[in-house]
C-alpha cells in the first residue's frame, strides 16, 4: 500500500458513538481512503518517502467539518468592499459610510454587506437616512439577510428604476412610497439585479482570487466540505478552475437554482447535469426557494405578519413548484428548499409527500433554514425523510431573546416562540444538518456548533440565550456537521466517522470538542485540515 499521510499520537473521535477509539494513529492510502488504523509504530511503519507524516502530540481528530449549508462563490462576490455587520444603529452606519466615501474616487460606485434592518429601529428600512452622506454617490448596500439591498438615489437614477416593477418572482419588489417614489429598498434578487446589472463587475481574475481565498479561509477554520447552495453564472466554472490547478481545499456538493418561470426545458437541463464535476466538487441537487426572509416581508406565513406582510409564495404559483418537486423526484434528482415561514414549510413538505405518493423511489430531499414552524409539522419531517438544514447561529446574532429584534417583532410572540425548533426537530426524528448560510453568518464551524449549544449572541455571550430549550447537546452540534452532513449527502458509507474505507476528510482540533464549554469553542484552536488525505491548512506553530 502506498500511504499519502500518517498522523500519529492522536486521539481519534468517532462523531458516531461520541467515543474515541483505542487506537492512536491512523494511515491514509493514495486513493484519499483511511486505509489503517492503529498505534503510533504500527501507522508509521507503513509510510514511505513520499508519505506526510505528522506528530500530533495528543490532538484530537475528528471526522472532517462540513457546512450544511454554504455560498462560497457568491459569498466571495458579496463580501467585498464596506463592512456593515458591526454596526448597531444608524449613526453607526452613516459615520461607516462617510468614512468610506471619503476613500472613493470620482464616479466610483460604493459596496457594502451586512447590514442589519434593525438599526433602524421603529423606522422604515430604506435610504432616506444616508441621503445626505451618499449624494450623488452610486451606492448598493446588500442587507445581511442578502434577500433584499438599499440603492442610493445616483444608483436608482444610473439603473432607470423609478419606481415600481412587475417580476417573475412573487415576493421580488422595488419598494416604493406612497407616491411611487422608490425608497431605495429592493426585495429579492430579481429587483436587486436592476441595478446590479448597472454597477461595475470584478474581472473573473478578482472573481477567481477572491474564491480562493475565502475556501482558504474556510479550511483554516476547519472545514473539509459545503454543501453549495447555488451555481450561478461562472460558479461551476470556476470552481472547476480551481480544482483543476489543485488550489479547492474542500470537498463541495454544489446544488443550482431552479427559479420560477423555469420551464419543462429547464427542468431537463437541471436533471441532465447531476453528477457532473471534477474531483472534490459536483452538482447533486436542485435548490428552490418558497419565500425570502421574514425581516423583509417576504416570508410565506400562514398569517400575515405583524406588518400585514409576509403573506405570498415565492413561486407565483405554488402548484408550480409542486410538479418541479415531482418531476425531479421522478427523476431521482435530490431537492433543497428555502422555506422560513410556516407557511413555505409546511407547502414543501405537501409537495414532497405528494412527490412520493406518486413514485416511491427513495430521494433525500432538504428544506432549509425552517425559523419558525408549528407543532403539527415537526413530526413530518422523519415521517417524509425530508432532511432539516438550520442555521443556529442566526438565531443567536439576529434575534434577541426579549424578542425586541425585527424579525420577532414582526413575527409576535407566538410565532417567535418557535424560533430555529433544532432540538424539537432533533427529539421528533429528522436528520438535522448545520450550516452558516455564508455569507449570511460567519462561517467557522465551531461557531455554528457552539450557537447550536448556547443559543446565545455571538459578539456578546453574557446576553441571555433565545428559547435555550431549543438547545442541542455538544455531541448533537457535532453530528450536525459531520454524521449527518453526510447522511443528507447519501454519503454515510464513506464520510461523516472515522472509519476503515472512508474519506479521509479530517478536522484535527487542540482538545476535545465534546467537553469544551460552548462560550469557549469559537476559540478552540484548528491545527489542521485534510480532504482525501492532503493536508490543506496545518498551524505550523503547534501541529
Amino acid at each position: 500500500m502506498r500511504t499519502r499521510l500518517v498522523l500519529s499520537s492522536a486521539r481519534l473521535l468517532d462523531p458516531g458513538t461520541g467515543s474515541f477509539l483505542p487506537e492512536t494513529a491512523l494511515a491514509v492510502a493514495e486513493s484519499g481512503r483511511i486505509a489503517a488504523l492503529g498505534d503510533d509504530r504500527e501507522m508509521r511503519a507503513l509510510a514511505g518517502p513520499a508519505t506526510e507524516v505528522v506528530d500530533l502530540k495528543g490532538a484530537v481528530v475528528t471526522a472532517g467539518l462540513v457546512d450544511g449549508h454554504l455560498h462560497p462563490v457568491t459569498g466571495a462576490d458579496l463580501t467585498h468592499g464596506l463592512d456593515l455587520s458591526q454596526c448597531a444603529d444608524l449613526a453607526d452606519v452613516r459615520d461607516a459610510l462617510s468614512r468610506e466615501v471619503g476613500r472613493l474616487g470620482r464616479g466610483d460606485w460604493l459596496f457594502a454587506w451586512g447590514l442589519d434592518p434593525n438599526v433602524f429601529g421603529d423606522e422604515p428600512v430604506g435610504i432616506a437616512p444616508f441621503d445626505t452622506v451618499l449624494a450623488g454617490v452610486p451606492a448598493f448596500l446588500l442587507l445581511f439577510d442578502a434577500h433584499s439591498a438599499l440603492a442610493s438615489r445616483r444608483a436608482l437614477e444610473i439603473a432607470g428604476v423609478d419606481g415600481p416593477r412587475r417580476f417573475d418572482q412573487a415576493s421580488a419588489e422595488v419598494v416604493c412610497d406612497e407616491h411611487g417614489r422608490p425608497t431605495g429598498l429592493l426585495q429579492e434578487d430579481a429587483a436587486c439585479e436592476l441595478v446590479e446589472r448597472v454597477a461595475p463587475r470584478p474581472t473573473h481574475a478578482e472573481r477567481r482570487d477572491r474564491l480562493a481565498a475565502a475556501l482558504r479561509s474556510m479550511a483554516a477554520a476547519g472545514l473539509t466540505g459545503g454543501h453549495v447552495m447555488d451555481a450561478n453564472g461562472a460558479s461551476l466554472a470556476l470552481l472547476a478552475e480551481l480544482d483543476a490547478a489543485g488550489e479547492l481545499p474542500l470537498r463541495l456538493r454544489v446544488a443550482p437554482w431552479c427559479q420560477p418561470g423555469t420551464d419543462a426545458d429547464g427542468v431537463r437541463e437541471l436533471i441532465a447535469v447531476q453528477g457532473t464535476g471534477g474531483g472534490l466538487w459536483r452538482v447533486d441537487g436542485v435548490k428552490l426557494f418558497m419565500d425570502g426572509t421574514i425581516d423583509n416581508g417576504t416570508a410565506w406565513l400562514e398569517r400575515p405578519d405583524c406588518h400585514g406582510e409576509s403573506t405570498h409564495a415565492f413561486w407565483p404559483d405554488p402548484a408550480a413548484y409542486t410538479a418541479v418537486i415531482g418531476e425531479l423526484h421522478r427523476a431521482g434528482t435530490p431537492t433543497a428548499t428555502h422555506a422560513i415561514g410556516d407557511a413555505a414549510v409546511r407547502h414543501a413538505l405537501d409537495a414532497v409527500q405528494k412527490a412520493q405518493a406518486h413514485a416511491g423511489r427513495p430521494v433525500r430531499h432538504r428544506v432549509e433554514h425552517i425559523e419558525t414552524v408549528p407543532d403539527d409539522t415537526l413530526h413530518r419531517f422523519a415521517e417524509l425523510g425530508v432532511v432539516a438544514s438550520m442555521q443556529p447561529t442566526h438565531c443567536c446574532d439576529f434575534t434577541r431573546a426579549d424578542h425586541t429584534d425585527n424579525w420577532s417583532r414582526r413575527l409576535g410572540e407566538e410565532r417567535a416562540s418557535r424560533a430555529w425548533r433544532c432540538r424539537d426537530l432533533w427529539d421528533s426524528g429528522a436528520t438535522v444538518v448545520l450550516g452558516s448560510d455564508w455569507p449570511i453568518a460567519p462561517f467557522p464551524p465551531l461557531t455554528v456548533m457552539a450557537g447550536a449549544r448556547h443559543r446565545r449572541p455571538t459578539r456578546d455571550l453574557s446576553r441571555p440565550p433565545h428559547a435555550p430549550e431549543q438547545a442541542l447537546t455538544a455531541l448533537e452540534a457535532l453530528r450536525g456537521m459531520t454524521v449527518n452532513a453526510a447522511f443528507a449527502a447519501r454519503e454515510e458509507h464513506e464520510a461523516g466517522r472515522i472509519a476503515l474505507g472512508h474519506r479521509a476528510d479530517l478536522t484535527v482540533l487542540a482538545d476535545d470538542p465534546l467537553t469544551t464549554p460552548a462560550a469557549d469553542l469559537p476559540q478552540l484552536p484548528v491545527l489542521l485540515t485534510a480532504v482525501d488525505g492532503k493536508v490543506t491548512f496545518r498551524d505550523v506553530t503547534t501541529a
